[in-house]
């Protein structure tokens, strides 16, 4: 599948600001960049390897107190949707050093909160079937309502109040998975079906061989998701973070099969 990409961005800030920048498609294993620009005028432009190697970090040091950026990229997608159901996960002892950490609990995946109901819910299960009846239930307990959470919203909140945005959504599933010990992390994704356009956060699960894409809201397939970066959780993956107080002018997220 190909999808276009089109991203445009206006900030003000309150001084001369540096900000991180997380919104290139990841050159990684599963799609290709075919074409790509990025202008954000005279800004100066410092890129880092992401996390795990997926993806670039950008840091932009923008000299005024406005930011206009726009990025379009169009990606050719050739990973499968996994069938999650026929996959293994592996045992503790054998899972290797990179997705070792993702089992451990992080700031916004309090994954030892939910021990005790992940091994009661779902105790009966194993590999991708104990992850997608994890997912199933998410997708179906929850309800998908914009501003219905910030950027402080932790997980036990979205559990209680059953409600959140994809960024949601994806703490969830992780702490759950986690929980379950198999390797989780969140994703920053692009994706056709998502609904309103905008950044997408959905997860990654290590099972038998490797990562495997999977969106908790149930908008978007692994087939259909251009990879940005990879990372703990929502703080890991943010499109943006500025060092200066920073005022959203506009913003628009389009992502369309090509």
């Amino acid at each position: 599948m190909r999808v276009s990409i089109d991203v445009q961005m206006h900030y003000s800030f309150t001084e001369p600001n540096t900000v991180a920048l997380v919104l290139e498609a990841a050159r990684t294993e599963g799609q290709t960049v075919l074409s790509e620009s990025m202008d954000l005028g005279d800004a100066e432009l410092h890129r880092i390897e992401g996390d795990c190697g997926v993806g670039q970090r950008i840091w932009a040091r923008i000299p005024g107190q406005e930011m206009r950026l726009s990025y379009r990229s169009e990606v050719e997608i050739t990973r499968p949707a996994p069938a999650l159901d026929g996959l293994e996960a592996l045992p503790l002892h054998l899972i290797p050093s990179e997705p070792a950490p993702y089992i451990r609990p992080s700031r916004y995946c309090q994954s030892d909160k939910f021990v005790a109901f992940v091994n009661k819910r779902f105790g009966h299960l194993a590999g991708g079937r104990k992850v997608a009846a994890i997912r199933d239930w998410i997708e179906a307990e929850l309800s998908y309502v914009p501003g219905s959470s910030d950027s402080d919203t932790n997980v036990l909140e979205t559990f209680a109040g059953r409600e959140g945005v994809c960024r949601d959504y994806v703490h969830l599933f992780c702490a759950m998975v986690r929980a379950a010990q198999i390797p989780a992390r969140a994703a920053a994704a692009y994706g056709p079906d998502v609904t309103p356009q905008d950044f997408h956060a959905v997860g990654q699960v290590w099972l038998e061989d490797g990562w495997h894409l999977v969106d908790p809201t149930g908008m978007c397939q692994a087939d259909s998701l251009a990879l940005i970066a990879v990372g703990r959780d929502a703080y890991d993956i943010a499109f943006m973070e500025s060092q200066a107080p920073a005022t959203l002018l506009s913003q628009s997220v389009s992502v369309v099969r090509a």
